[in-house]
């Protein structure tokens, strides 16, 4: 089994309670994209400030294909499968969470993430 790595914004909230509720039941290597070495995954700082990066094996998934995955291994298959069938809605999603995590709306989800 390749080990998962998880390239995100080591400043924002609601990605590290995120990722450290994916860790109580899934093994991953995290890395903030402000302190890693990017060019090791083909990727820039410009690109990992947008979205989150999973890399399992050779494979790269990013935003919300990138959560799905997490969720898929991590045991949460329903939400990651509505996470997939959502499809362009799901990515718009992502996107708009991504560009305004400091809104009232994204702060309040960040607090009710239990970890």
């Amino acid at each position: 089994m390749n080990k998962l790595i998880v390239i995100y914004d080591g400043q924002c909230d609601l990605c590290k309670r995120s990722l450290s509720w994916v860790q109580k039941r899934l093994t991953v290597e995290a890395i903030t994209y402000q302190d890693g070495d990017l060019a090791k995954f083909g990727l820039t700082s410009a690109e990992c400030a947008k979205s989150v990066y999973v890399i399992d094996g050779q494979r790269q998934y990013k935003g919300a294909d990138a959560v799905a995955l997490l969720l898929k291994k991590r045991g949460n298959k329903v939400l990651a499968m509505l996470v997939t069938a959502s499809g362009p809605l799901g990515r718009w999603g992502y996107l708009w969470v991504a560009n305004h995590r400091s809104s009232l709306l994204v702060r309040t989800l960040t607090r009710l993430i239990r970890v």
